[in-house]
C-alpha cells in the first residue's frame, strides 16, 4: 500500500548538526572569559560588568518597547484617518534593538560584546537587510503551497500507530431545513 510519504530517512541539515555544538563552545568560551576577567580584574569588578550588563539590557529593552508601541499608535492612528501607513525598512524595526538588550542582559562577556554592536545602527541596518535578504531567498525557493497547505491537512493516528494525511473539509452551515429545533451553531474552532 502507497500513501505517498517517503519512507526514506531524512538528511539531517548541517544547522541543526552543529549548532548545538557552537552553543556549547559559546558557553565554555563565556565561562573561561569570565574567569579570566576575575582573576585579572576581581570577582567584585566581574559582578559589577553583570550587573551593568543586566541594567543597560533592561533600559535598552524598555525604550525599544514604548518605541514600538509609539510606532504602532501611529500606524493605527494613520489607518483610521484613511493615510496608507509608512512602511519599514529592513533594519529600522525595534526586533534587532530588543536582541541588542536580551544579549545585554544574558550573563557574558561575549554576549555583552555582540549587544552592544547590534545597538549600533550600520550594524543593525547590515543585520537587518542580511536577514531580510535570506529571509526572502527561503521564501521564494520554498515549494507553493507548503506553508499554507499545513493548516488545511490533517494527519488521523489510527490504534495501530499508521498516519494517514487528510484534509478537513468544515461546513459552515448545517444542510436541511431551517426549524427550531435546528438553530445555526458556529464551530468551536476557527
Amino acid at each position: 500500500m502507497t500513501t505517498g510519504i517517503s519512507t526514506a530517512p531524512r538528511r539531517r541539515s548541517t544547522a541543526r548538526t552543529f549548532l548545538p555544538l557552537a552553543l556549547a563552545a559559546w558557553l565554555i568560551l563565556e565561562i573561561w572569559l569570565l574567569t579570566v576577567v576575575a582573576d585579572v580584574a576581581g570577582g567584585l569588578a566581574v559582578a559589577a560588568l553583570l550587573a551593568g550588563g543586566i541594567v543597560l539590557g533592561a533600559v535598552v529593552i524598555k525604550r525599544a518597547g514604548r518605541r514600538a508601541f509609539k510606532n504602532l499608535s501611529e500606524t493605527f492612528q494613520q489607518a483610521q484617518q484613511g493615510r496608507q501607513p509608512t512602511p519599514q525598512e529592513p533594519g529600522r524595526g525595534n526586533g534587532l534593538t530588543m536582541l541588542a538588550g536580551l544579549l545585554l542582559m544574558m550573563p557574558g562577556l561575549l554576549s555583552d560584546v555582540a549587544g552592544l554592536f547590534l545597538l549600533l545602527p550600520p550594524v543593525r541596518a547590515w543585520v537587518g537587510r542580511r536577514a531580510a535578504r535570506s529571509l526572502e531567498r527561503k521564501m521564494a525557493s520554498a515549494p507553493a503551497g507548503s506553508f499554507g497547505d499545513a493548516f488545511q491537512q490533517a494527519r488521523i493516528h489510527h490504534p495501530d500507530g499508521k498516519v494517514v494525511q487528510g484534509e478537513v473539509i468544515r461546513e459552515d452551515r448545517p444542510e436541511g431545513p431551517a426549524g427550531p429545533g435546528t438553530v445555526y451553531r458556529p464551530p468551536l474552532a476557527p
